[in-house]
C-alpha cells in the first residue's frame, strides 16, 4: 500500500492516472463508459498544479479500488466532481449509471467542501466553523449510504498528496481541517492505512520540525531498526515451525509506527523517541481465528510478556469490527508489540469497512456497528457543539466493558460507570443511582477499565447531576445530562417565580396567581426589574378593582435591599441574617436560590434536591442575587516547612484576606523538610502581581498564576 500510495504522488497525466487505476481493478464496461464520460466532462479543466483536472477524479477512483471493488464506488469516484464542476445534472447521472451511483454522487455533492478560493486563514475565528459544517455534512450525507464516506476519504487522500502546489497559508488550512475531520473519521469506519497517511500528511505540513526530528531518527537508525526485526523475526519462524506451522500457514511484517502515532506517544507521556517501548511492531497472520491464540500460547512461553498490555479483540471486537490480538513481549532487551490477526482481519484492519463487500459473506467477521453514524441524525442543530460531540465520539482509545449478562459495550477510554447506563439506555443513566463493578459497590463517577463488569442500580426519579458533564466521556450521557438540567432549570425558575409573587403577596393573599395569568414567570429568578413590573401590574390591578383595606395592605409591599457580604437580597420584609443551608454548599457565582424563614433566608444551590423539594411545596421565597463585585481565581504552587500548624497559619491569613479556598493539594512526601502544596482559590482582587505579593508576605511562592490565563 505504501508504494502504490507513494506513486500516486508523482502521477500528473492522464495516461499515468489510466494505468494506476487500471493496477488496481478490472475495467468493466460501466466502468470504461464512466471513465470516458469523466474525461469529455472535465476535458476543459486545469488544476492548480496546471495538470488536466480529470487526472484528480481518476487517481481518486484508483485509491477508491484500491480498498474496495465494489463497482459503483469506482464509478461515483470517477464522477464525484461532475455535478458540481459541470452541467450535467444528477437526473443525467441517475439515467445513465443508474440510481446506486447516483446516490453516492448526490451525497458527494452535497458535502460542499471548502473551495481553495473560500479558505480563511488558520487564525480565522471562522475556522472551527467552517470546519464543524464540512463535517456534519460530510457524517448527514453519508447516513443513507456510508459508502460515500471511503469515496470522499479517498479524494482527501489525493487532495494532501498533492499539496505542495498550493501556498502555504492553505496548505496549513487544508492540513488542519484533514486532521480534525478526516483522520478521525478514517478511524471511526477502521481504515487505518488511510488514517496513518491523512494523519502522516497532516502532520508533516502542520508541525514541519517535529515531523523532521521524528524522521531523522527513523531514517538514521533505519539499518539498527532492520537487524533488530530481522533477528525477532527470524526466532519468532523457528518457534513456529517448531509447533507444526508451515511457511504457507503464516506471513509475518514488521512495522515502525507512523510518524504521527510516535510524536502523539511522545506528547501524552512527556518522552523522548528513544524512550517510546512499542516504536517497533510485527504482525503476525494467520489462516484461523483458534490459530491466533495457538501462536500467541507460543510467543508467550518463548518470550516474556508484558501482561498488562495484551488486549484481546477477536473475542470483544471493536465497533468497526477490527479484530487482532494485541501482546506486547521481551526479545533480547528489545520490546516489540505483537499482533496476531486471520488473513481476512487483516483485510478489515487496514481497510476497514470498505473490506466488508470484499468479504461480505464470511462468517469469520464482524460486522461494524454504524450505530454512532445514525445517531448523528438527531443531534442538535448547534454546529460547534455537534462537531465537539461529534469528534469526542470519532476519535478516542476505547475500552470493552461487560455487563452482568455478558453483553460488550465499547466506550471511550476515561468513561465512567454514568457513561455505561446512559449506553445501555437514557432511562438507565436517567435513574442510575449506584453501580457495582466487579461485585463491589462503587460510586458512579468511577472510572472504568477495559474488562470491567458492571451493573446499574436504578430508583424511581430521574436525577440531574448537572455538575457531573465535565466527568463524562460520551456525547450521549452528556447530551442527556444536559437536556435533563435543561428541563429541570426551566421547572425550578417557573416555579420560584411564582413563590417570590406569592411571598411579595402573603400578607394580602395566600395564592396571588390563583386568578392571574402572566407570561415569564421563570425570568423572575434572573431579572429584578422584571419582578417588579409584575408585582406593579398585580398591584395595579388590587388598586383598581379591590377593596380600600387592600389598597391599604397593597402600600406595604415595597422591596427593600438587604446587603450581606456577596450576597444582595430583595424583600419588603425584614431580613436580619443570611445563612448557606449545609446540603449544598454553594460557592460564589453558583446558581442559587434563596427561602424565607422569619427574619432569615436559608441559601441553597439552584440544583439541591433538598431546595427542589422545598420549591415545590411553596415555600417562601425571595430574590437573591451575588454581589457585583467579581470574584477572580488564581492557582498557585507554594513551599512550606514540614512543621506542624505551617498550613493552617497560612489558611489563616487568607481568611483575613477574603480568599475563598476551592481546593488545596499537601503533603506529597511525609519525610521531607519542606512540602510543596496547591492551593486554588478566590478572592475580589484582579490584580495577579499584588494578590502574589500580599501571599508572598507569609510563604515561598514557587508558581503562581490567574486560572484564567492557564485555562481560558
Amino acid at each position: 500500500m505504501d508504494l502504490f500510495i507513494h506513486n500516486l504522488k508523482s502521477v500528473n497525466t492522464i495516461d499515468l492516472a489510466i494505468e494506476q487505476l487500471h493496477s488496481q481493478i478490472n475495467i468493466t464496461v460501466d466502468i470504461q463508459k464512466a471513465l470516458d464520460f469523466c474525461m469529455f466532462a472535465h476535458k476543459d479543466q486545469k488544476r492548480k498544479s496546471g495538470e488536466p483536472y480529470v487526472v484528480h477524479p481518476i487517481l481518486v477512483a484508483a485509491i477508491t479500488a484500491h480498498f474496495s471493488h465494489d463497482e459503483s464506488m469506482v464509478i461515483a469516484a470517477l464522477l464525484h466532481d461532475v455535478v458540481e464542476d459541470t452541467d450535467y445534472s444528477l437526473e443525467f447521472i441517475s439515467e445513465e449509471y443508474g440510481e446506486d451511483v447516483s446516490i453516492m454522487v448526490d451525497g458527494l455533492t452535497k458535502i460542499v467542501e471548502i473551495r481553495e478560493t473560500q479558505l480563511n486563514s488558520s487564525n480565522s475565528n471562522e475556522r472551527l466553523l467552517s470546519s464543524a459544517l464540512t463535517f456534519r455534512k460530510m457524517l448527514l450525507a453519508s447516513i443513507s449510504d456510508v459508502r460515500v464516506l471511503v469515496v470522499k476519504l479517498c479524494d482527501r487522500l489525493h487532495n494532501m498528496l498533492t499539496l505542495d502546489a498550493l501556498k502555504e497559508d492553505k496548505q496549513l488550512r487544508i492540513s488542519e481541517e484533514t486532521l480534525v475531520v478526516y483522520a478521525p473519521i478514517a478511524h471511526r469506519l477502521g481504515i487505518s492505512t488511510l488514517k496513518n497517511f491523512l494523519e502522516d500528511l497532516s502532520f508533516y505540513y502542520l508541525m514541519p520540525s517535529d515531523y523532521a526530528v521524528i524522521d531523522k531518527f527513523i531514517h538514521n537508525n533505519q539499518h539498527k531498526i532492520q537487524t533488530t526485526f530481522n533477528r525477532f523475526i527470524s526466532d519468532t519462524q523457528k518457534i513456529l515451525e517448531k509447533n507444526g506451522y508451515c511457511k504457507d500457514d503464516y506471513q509475518i511484517f514488521s512495522r515502525i509506527k507512523h510518524h504521527y502515532s510516535i510524536y502523539l506517544k511522545m506528547q501524552r507521556k512527556g518522552i523522548s523517541i528513544e524512550e517510546v517501548l512499542d516504536l517497533m511492531a510485527v504482525r503476525i497472520l494467520v489462516k484461523k481465528p483458534i490459530d491466533c491464540y495457538n501462536v500467541l500460547g507460543h510467543m508467550h512461553i518463548a518470550y516474556k510478556p508484558l501482561i498488562a498490555r495484551f488486549k484481546d479483540y477477536v473475542a470483544t471486537p471493536k465497533e468497526n469490527g477490527y479484530q487482532t490480538l494485541h501482546t506486547t513481549v521481551f526479545h533480547n532487551s528489545t520490546i516489540f508489540e505483537v499482533q496476531l490477526r486471520t488473513f481476512e482481519m487483516h483485510e478489515v484492519a487496514e481497510y476497514g469497512i470498505a473490506a466488508h463487500w470484499i468479504y461480505k459473506d464470511s462468517q469469520n467477521l464482524q460486522s461494524p456497528n454504524l450505530n454512532w453514524l445514525h445517531s448523528l441524525e438527531y443531534s442538535n442543530d448547534d454546529i460547534e457543539e455537534f462537531y465537539s460531540d461529534a469528534k469526542q465520539d470519532l476519535y478516542s482509545e476505547d475500552i470493552v466493558v461487560y455487563s452482568p449478562k455478558g453483553d460488550t459495550f465499547t466506550l471511550p477510554r476515561g468513561s465512567t460507570a454514568v457513561d455505561y447506563a446512559y449506553a445501555i439506555h437514557s432511562d438507565v443513566g436517567k435513574h442510575a443511582i449506584e453501580c457495582i463493578i466487579n461485585t463491589i459497590k462503587k460510586p458512579l463517577l468511577t472510572e472504568l477499565r477495559s474488562s470491567d463488569v458492571i451493573e446499574i442500580i436504578t430508583g424511581d426519579i430521574s436525577i440531574p447531576r448537572c455538575s457531573w458533564i465535565e466527568m463524562l466521556k460520551t456525547s450521549k450521557a452528556i447530551k442527556s445530562i444536559k437536556m435533563l438540567c435543561a428541563s429541570r432549570i426551566k421547572e425550578i425558575d417557573y416555579l420560584t417565580g411564582k413563590n417570590i409573587l406569592n411571598t411579595i403577596f402573603s400578607r394580602y393573599t395566600k395564592n396571588i396567581l390563583k386568578d392571574r395569568k402572566f407570561e415569564g414567570l421563570h425570568k423572575i429568578p434572573k431579572t429584578l426589574d422584571y419582578a417588579k413590573h409584575i408585582k406593579r401590574t398585580i398591584e395595579k390591578d388590587i388598586r383598581k378593582n379591590d377593596g380600600l383595606v387592600a389598597r391599604l395592605k397593597v402600600q406595604s409591599l415595597n422591596l427593600k435591599l438587604y446587603k450581606f457580604d456577596n450576597l444582595m437580597v430583595n424583600s419588603n420584609f425584614n431580613i436580619n441574617h443570611v445563612e448557606f443551608d449545609h446540603c449544598c454548599h454553594p460557592k460564589f457565582g453558583d446558581d442559587i436560590v434563596a427561602f424565607r424563614e422569619g427574619s432569615n433566608v436559608i441559601v441553597h444551590h439552584k440544583m439541591c434536591d433538598r431546595a427542589y423539594e422545598m420549591i415545590k411545596n411553596e415555600k417562601q421565597m425571595v430574590y437573591c442575587t451575588w454581589a457585583k463585585n467579581k470574584s477572580y481565581e488564581y492557582k498557585m504552587v507554594i513551599s512550606i516547612p514540614s512543621t506542624k500548624g505551617e498550613l493552617a497559619k497560612l489558611l489563616t491569613y487568607m481568611s483575613k484576606l477574603n480568599c475563598y479556598i476551592l481546593s488545596i493539594e499537601y503533603g506529597k512526601d511525609k519525610y521531607s523538610l519542606v512540602q510543596y502544596c496547591d492551593i486554588e482559590f478566590e478572592i475580589n482582587e484582579k490584580d495577579k502581581q499584588k494578590v502574589r505579593s500580599l501571599i508572598e508576605r507569609k510563604v515561598k511562592v514557587i508558581e503562581f498564576f490567574s486560572t484564567n490565563d492557564a485555562y481560558k
